[in-house]
């Protein structure tokens, strides 16, 4: 990419070089906002090929938890996760993007009425039952959900899984009924842990194409049109 997927500024220079995986690749800056993105990002077929059966059970090279296996420990965060959401919204349609298993699904249907999207195929079909109807196996580009549908959209560690987060923040404004609640979890580029480790620090990966710091994500929000935008530190500053 010749510009910034965040800003479109064409003033960018080489970050870091992640070589640590099977999969080698660079990212850039951003001279303008300090977006980091891979540049250039990874082939759509290489992209499906990272969210195999392997890379849920953990023996890809580079892995998620699969929270199936600590699901009683996974569900202490689903649950206060949800406890802190209903605190801001009481109830309407929930959507999960990323939902992997649909654990948050089945935490949040407490309250509201639980709906998922998710591109792994495997994730989708070992979804648990009771939600699978409600998940579209896919992204937020060819969803089949109508807008101002939700009261609470949640994209907890996926942001950084998109080579397009600009058009996710605004596709979720979109789909979010008036005074709905947008959940973003992701690294802090600009934490002290990132800046310590530099090309080091474990979020530089393959599957992970887009790096933000609080400022431009608060930026990107407040530009897509959300306001009141309240930031939280689970683990650094």
């Amino acid at each position: 990419k010749s510009f910034c997927p965040l800003c479109k500024s064409i003033s960018l220079d080489p970050y870091h070089r992640i070589d640590r995986y099977k999969i080698e690749c660079t990212t850039d800056i951003c001279g303008d906002c300090g977006f980091i993105f891979m540049n250039p990002p990874l082939a759509d077929k290489t992209l499906k090929e990272l969210y195999s059966e392997e890379y849920f059970k953990g023996s890809a090279d580079f892995s998620y938890v699969d929270e199936r296996e600590n699901k009683k420990y996974s569900a202490y965060v689903w649950n206060k996760r949800i406890k802190i959401i209903n605190k801001y919204i009481k109830e309407g349609n929930f959507l999960d993007v990323g939902c992997s298993f649909g654990g948050l699904m089945e935490a949040a249907s407490k309250y509201y009425t639980p709906c998922g999207i998710e591109a792994s195929e495997y994730a989708y079909k070992n979804s648990a039952i009771a939600f699978r109807n409600n998940i579209h196996h896919g992204t937020l580009s060819d969803h089949p959900f109508p807008k101002d549908f939700f009261s609470v959209i949640t994209m907890i560690e996926l942001i950084e899984h998109l080579d397009d987060p600009l058009f996710a923040i605004e596709e979720c404004h979109r789909l979010l009924q008036n005074n709905g609640l947008l959940v973003i979890q992701t690294a802090n580029m600009a934490g002290r842990q990132a800046r310590k480790l530099g090309k080091n620090y474990e979020y530089f990966m393959p599957g992970h194409l887009s790096y933000f710091s609080m400022k431009n994500l608060k930026d990107a929000l407040s530009k897509t049109g959300f306001s009141n935008v309240r930031v939280f530190y689970p683990v650094e500053f």
